[in-house]
């Protein structure tokens, strides 16, 4: 269950409300509550990445230090 909360009742009345007949409101409706849970990204998505993003470069700070100074020792 998707963390944004979206309301297909009044996304719908505001599409009827407009001239959209029912059926296509609803079809419509259905659609956009599917491609929010699927598609959108949570607070908590963008925090998990965050996170991994922190962790690789961290990892390829010490990797790239590891190398300069193999690099130091290596050329005298």
């Amino acid at each position: 269950m998707s963390a944004i909360p979206f309301d297909n009742h009044a996304f719908i009345k505001r599409l009827m409300g407009a001239g959209m007949p029912e059926v296509q409101a609803e079809i419509l409706a259905d659609e956009q509550a599917r491609l929010i849970e699927s598609q959108l990204a949570t607070k908590m998505d963008l925090e998990l990445l965050k996170n991994e993003l922190t962790v690789r470069v961290g990892g390829m700070l010490l990797t790239l230090g590891g190398v300069l100074i193999a690099v130091k020792f290596m050329s005298h």
